[in-house]
């Protein structure tokens, strides 16, 4: 299993995740989900690098706070070896949101790396009973990563 963390060290936002504690809390979610030899990608984006995704690849503007790039279907998909996928984290966006939960950066990351994770491997939210699966899966997950 390996995880790999990237994303330009710019914003005081960014700074104050633990790098560390993020891939620990990876690595439990990859062995929780059965995916003991794969390769997850991670990036930590503030909000101006994560609105630009959100517009080129959603069509929709301003910053959101995780999107996945799954490896696991699409053209090349034959050609990904170990590697799920990249879980992008709006530093910015899990910061605001995490001061309104009155939760740490760290647990907000954890959360949003988890719901990443699971879009990564297949899950949606669109429909209701979609959702309902999905949370449940977020719920297991959360509680298999250390504190």
């Amino acid at each position: 299993m390996r995880v790999r963390i990237g994303g330009r060290r710019r914003s005081d936002t960014e700074l104050r995740i633990d790098r560390r504690l993020l891939r620990r809390r990876a690595t439990a979610a990859l062995r929780a989900l059965g995916r003991e030899d794969a390769e997850l990608s991670i990036t930590l984006a503030d909000d101006f690098e994560i609105a630009a995704l959100n517009e080129a690849w959603r069509s929709r503007r301003g910053p959101t706070d995780v999107l996945s790039f799954s490896l696991l279907e699409g053209p090349h998909a034959e050609h990904r070896g170990t590697l799920l996928g990249e879980v992008v984290i709006g530093v910015d966006v899990a910061a605001r949101q995490a001061r309104r939960a009155r939760r740490s950066l760290d647990d907000e990351a954890a959360r949003l790396l988890v719901h990443g994770v699971l879009h990564l491997v297949g899950h949606d939210h669109v429909r209701s009973a979609e959702a309902r699966r999905m949370r449940s899966e977020e719920r297991r997950l959360r509680r298999a990563l250390p504190a």
